[in-house]
């Protein structure tokens, strides 16, 4: 998926983190949060970081939003954050077995739940240089539609310029896989965000 942007010059970054059962939720919180500490101190004179999130990686990508980046002595220089199909209040899984690997308690479901702690975040929108594209497949399940819809809404009520978009034709996965294909409508929406293309 990265075709499409290193042919124009982007340089990608691909974040791991441990996963679950080895690595718990506020573990891989801290380590996306470190990871995007260390590109920007590594690149200082960046163009500007787009965050890109899906499923898991889309409520990573949210709780980026959260992260006190005064305390890590640095602040990524994000113009945008593309956020797919992703979840935002982890309280309903908690007596799922989506939870058997995480382990999470009710404290920790709240406290790693970006929709319940954005609106009182320290962190605020940097202009409307920095749009927040929630999106969510049209075949994604009902709860990744409504956590997506709720949080896009949450956004925009704590000043984030923030958009929606119900992606036609794509389940959560082929959302993703699909992002090789330069004619891909999500591709053209990433492009025209990054290269500011109309």
């Amino acid at each position: 998926m990265a075709g499409p942007l290193t042919v124009r010059g982007a340089a990608v970054v691909v974040v791991g983190y441990t996963l679950a059962p080895k690595g718990t939720l506020d573990q891989m919180v801290d380590q996306v949060a470190r990871s995007l500490a260390f590109v920007q101190k590594r690149f200082p004179c960046n163009e500007g970081m787009y965050l890109c999130g899906h499923s898991a990686g889309a409520h990573l990508a949210a709780m980026m939003l959260l992260v006190n980046w005064t305390e890590r002595g640095v602040t990524p220089n994000l113009k945008a954050c593309f956020l797919l199909s992703g979840i935002y209040d982890l309280e309903p899984i908690v007596n799922t077995s989506v939870n058997a690997p995480l382990h999470l308690t009710p404290e920790d479901a709240l406290r790693n739940s970006p929709q319940w702690h954005l609106e009182a975040a320290s962190a605020k929108p940097r202009g409307p240089a920095c749009p927040m594209l929630v999106i969510v497949g049209q075949h994604d399940s009902p709860e990744f539609h409504r956590q997506s819809r709720e949080f896009y809404q949450t956004l925009c009520r704590a000043g984030w310029r923030a958009s929606f978009e119900d992606l036609q034709d794509v389940d959560h996965f082929e959302m993703v896989w699909k992002l090789t294909q330069q004619d891909y409508a999500l591709t053209q929406i990433i492009l025209k965000t990054i290269f500011q293309e109309s």
